[in-house]
């Protein structure tokens, strides 16, 4: 923790909860954030805010500060892409109308692969639901679950390696905007955009420098570059863009629980862009604990 009061510290920017892919609930997120030794951690479920409320009541609790935020699901071509809001209005009508149609395109499109794969393996609907927490954001980690539970795959990571890879033959995209949509959409949430783990298909696959210039023209903050799924060759090229276009460097874990093997704090954020990114925020605000609060 810092010695300033109310200084940030380190923080983790990227964990899920069970209110998308997350295998923990939102308090149990913070508390498993607490035995981490973390400053602060956000909260960024897949295109929703629904877990905020029981995280910011879990600060006190665990001394922990909630920065909160949402993974927002973006599109280039047939490449997904995905965006970190952070503070952003949870009301904002235009980014509520845009996450509720994402959310429902996902469910239709889970619901389509889970048929076409029932007609192979003893799967269903019911299977999926099973392992769903009440009103999460449901998709293929779900699918990937259901797998697991019916015996057809040992673990998540082997379902997406095998009857979830799209040369298996039963996954298909789901709708999303694109990333200059999704940038303009946090931004006018009052929110502050970050592009998401954008090293996890190496250094030729890195956004090119012409749509990234365009996504800082409408107001990009920065890069995940200390992401455990970034490949090492990628990040000096990462950080190269970062600094050419004037881009904050964060790092986050991407922490899903039992839903991945990313440890909760294995990367983590520098201070002085915590500090920047709240001073950022203007649709909502970090929920810090009283003894870090200024005074």
């Amino acid at each position: 923790m810092s010695e300033a009061p109310g200084a940030p510290g380190e923080a983790d920017l990227h964990t899920h909860s069970t209110v998308s892919d997350g295998t923990e609930a939102p308090a149990e997120l913070m508390r498993q954030a607490a035995a981490a030794g973390l400053w602060g951690v956000a909260l960024t479920d897949h295109d929703s805010t629904s877990g905020w409320a029981e995280a910011a009541a879990a600060v006190a609790e665990t001394g922990v500060a909630l920065i909160p935020g949402m993974e927002l699901s973006t599109r280039e071509g047939f490449a997904s892409v995905h965006l970190l809001g952070y503070l952003i209005d949870p009301l904002d009508e235009s980014l509520l109308a845009e996450t509720a149609r994402i959310r429902e395109s996902r469910l239709t499109r889970a619901e389509q692969i889970v048929r076409r794969i029932g007609r192979d393996y003893d799967l269903s609907w019911d299977d999926v639901l099973a392992q769903t927490a009440e009103g999460a954001t449901i998709g293929r980690p779900h699918i990937a679950d259901a797998l697991v539970a019916r015996g057809h795959v040992e673990t998540r990571s082997a379902a997406f390696s095998g009857i979830l890879h799209p040369r298996a033959g039963y996954a298909q995209p789901h709708y999303a905007p694109d990333p200059l949509t999704g940038v303009r959409l946090i931004r006018a949430a009052g929110g502050v955009p970050v592009l998401a783990h954008p090293g996890t298909r190496g250094a030729e696959q890195i956004v090119p420098p012409e749509r990234l210039a365009r996504l800082v023209d409408a107001g990009l903050f920065g890069l995940e570059v200390d992401h455990p799924e970034n490949q090492e060759a990628a990040k000096p090229r990462l950080r190269e863009l970062a600094a050419r276009f004037g881009l904050a460097i964060t790092g986050s874990s991407d922490y899903h629980g039992t839903g991945k093997t990313n440890r909760l704090g294995e990367c983590l954020t520098a201070p002085d862009v915590v500090a920047r990114l709240i001073a950022e925020g203007r649709g909502s605000e970090a929920v810090l604990p009283p003894a870090v609060r200024a005074p």
